[in-house]
């Protein structure tokens, strides 16, 4: 399994940069353009925006990547126990914080929004927009946060990977 843990700790370095740039965008264009947009539109948009997501360009980022992450750390352990160590946290770090998160909190927010009709007037429109939004975006950027983290863990981890293995005479 040695000879596959620097491919598959790329990979998995890969798919983490993927999905933090996801969260991220929401986080400092995406929701602040809606924030700042007629909450008719922000509310129509939204839910155009979380019907298109669940896609198969999408899926592997955000499914695969605790996958990859714990298949990673499975084949770094041997080879570098450092690295098999932060790939295994990245990999519980990134279940708990961002996968959980979606699926228990932000899927169930976007499918309340989904489910309502777009009111015609705006005051209307902004008392849903109002609830939803703030909310949505606190726990997107916890997400945010911890796949960043996640992020520089699995990078670190190819780091370290090829430290112990240039240590023990293997080519990295």
């Amino acid at each position: 399994m040695s000879r596959l843990a620097l491919p598959v700790t790329l990979i998995a370095t890969l798919l983490s940069g993927a999905i933090f740039g996801f969260f991220y965008a929401w986080v400092c264009s995406t929701m602040w353009g809606l924030d700042a947009a007629d909450p008719r539109v922000a509310i129509s948009a939204m839910q155009a925006m979380n019907a298109s997501v669940r896609n198969t360009v999408f899926a592997p980022a955000f499914f695969g990547t605790p996958v990859m992450l714990a298949l990673a750390a499975l084949c770094c352990w041997r080879p570098s126990r450092r690295a098999g160590m932060l790939l295994a946290i990245a990999a519980l770090l990134y279940t708990a914080g961002a996968l959980t998160v979606t699926l228990q909190i932000n899927v169930p927010m976007n499918e309340a929004l989904g489910a309502l009709t777009v009111p015609d007037d705006i005051p209307a429109a902004r008392i849903i927009w109002d609830a939803y939004s703030p909310e949505w975006q606190i726990w997107n950027q916890l997400r945010s946060l911890v796949t960043g983290v996640v992020l520089a863990l699995a990078a670190i981890s190819l780091y370290w990977l090829g430290q112990d293995r240039a240590q023990t005479g293997r080519a990295a």
